[in-house]
């Protein structure tokens, strides 16, 4: 029982906006910032649910999984111009390819030490999403591969642990630079200068207009994938179903790698993402029971820590026979572990002017070929 019922999911997806909403306010805070909003609304799920609040299980909290994660993929695509990726930054995309070969090497070595049993290859798949691009991969793989509905507890577990690792992975590679017997061993190159990119001054304005505008081309972008989806799995077999995301990925990649300029003058569409992966996030943490996760959070700790060294190994490794800098290789994988939002952030802290654009774009590049790269790992793994 609880003091939300699971019968009103009305109110069960209220709850979870609350938690949300507590999350960005929360973050906000001096003693808040210390972690992420997403990470205050999964603990201040897990505690509502388990204290009785909110229910850990609901209708509501289905409609949050199946409209919402599908929706996130063009939201935060809206403005991934591959052509300006590749060609405007050709060095720290490069880097951004290292980093992803990483992650999914580190995945294999990591996930390959652990008897996960049936679960094994939907939590390679879905910690390949999460390091290349980010929450809104992470969201698709959960939901692709069924982890979600079969274990709960162990996708509460695994947000939490990602979460976790992803606030000490941001302070290690913040503290990269000053180390001098790192730093010597990458080729030098002066970042201070501001492209004219970052010098020019944007005004952007969220409207009604942009609103309804970005909402109605996520919502035809899924449409339009699913009739495409539905299409393979009648000529290929069932199989085919899994390549969901993967194909509204692409259908949204080519508005905006063919229509930029159009794409970019819709605003709001990411922030709204951002919003609605706080609300999937609380979703998922309502259905963790607590005992569950003081199971699961051990070995995955374990199996997380060998990932991310995994990935720093080959990510700096080649870098540096790639004489890619050490501003370039952090930026890089900043982007693929935590994003696109704080990988320009640590840039223009650090001074690195000319890495700030670039770091958004790799980051968004890691949206657009996060869901597709993990579901490879997902569809392939062994056994």
């Amino acid at each position: 029982m609880s003091l939300i019922p699971a019968d009103n999911p009305i109110a069960a997806v209220a709850g979870l906006f609350v938690i949300a909403a507590a999350g960005f306010l929360i973050e906000k805070t001096k003693i808040g910032a210390l972690l992420t909003g997403a990470v205050w609304a999964i603990l201040l799920a897990i505690l509502a649910s388990n204290i009785g609040l909110i229910p850990q299980s609901s209708d509501g909290y289905d409609f949050v999984f199946t409209y919402f994660v599908p929706i996130l993929i063009p939201l935060f695509l809206m403005k991934a111009d591959l052509k300006k990726i590749f060609f405007e930054t050709t060095r720290t995309t490069l880097a951004f390819l290292l980093a992803s070969l990483g992650t999914v090497i580190g995945a294999i070595v990591a996930f390959s030490l652990v008897d996960l049993g049936d679960r094994e290859a939907a939590a390679a798949g879905t910690f390949t999403a999460t390091y290349i691009g980010g929450s809104v991969n992470y969201a698709a793989l959960v939901d692709l591969t069924g982890l979600r509905e079969s274990d709960p507890s162990f996708v509460s577990g695994a947000t939490a642990v990602d979460n976790l690792y992803s606030g000490l992975f941001l302070a290690l590679l913040a503290l990269l630079p000053g180390w001098n017997w790192i730093a010597k061993r990458f080729v030098q190159r002066d970042h201070s200068q501001a492209s004219e990119e970052e010098t020019a001054t944007e005004t952007t304005s969220t409207s009604a207009a942009s609103l309804m505008f970005s909402a109605t081309f996520a919502l035809i972008v899924v449409v339009l994938g699913d009739a495409i989806t539905g299409w393979m799995v009648s000529q290929f077999g069932e199989g085919a179903g899994n390549w969901r995301y993967a194909v509204i990925t692409v259908l949204a990649l080519i508005p905006a790698t063919a229509f930029p300029r159009t794409m970019g003058s819709l605003h709001g569409g990411y922030e709204l993402g951002i919003g609605l992966s706080f609300v999937f996030f609380a979703a998922i943490a309502a259905g963790a029971d607590v005992i569950g996760l003081i199971e699961t959070a051990p070995i995955l700790i374990f199996v997380i820590g060998v990932m991310l060294v995994v990935h720093g190994i080959v990510t700096f490794g080649l870098g540096a026979l790639f004489r890619l800098s050490l501003p370039e290789l952090i930026t890089a994988s900043n982007a693929a572990i935590l994003g696109a939002t704080t990988a320009p952030a640590l840039a223009a802290a650090k001074g690195w002017k000319d890495l700030v654009t670039p770091g958004v774009l790799v980051g968004v590049f890691g949206y657009a070929i996060g869901t597709i790269i993990a579901t490879a790992v997902y569809q392939f793994w062994p056994g």
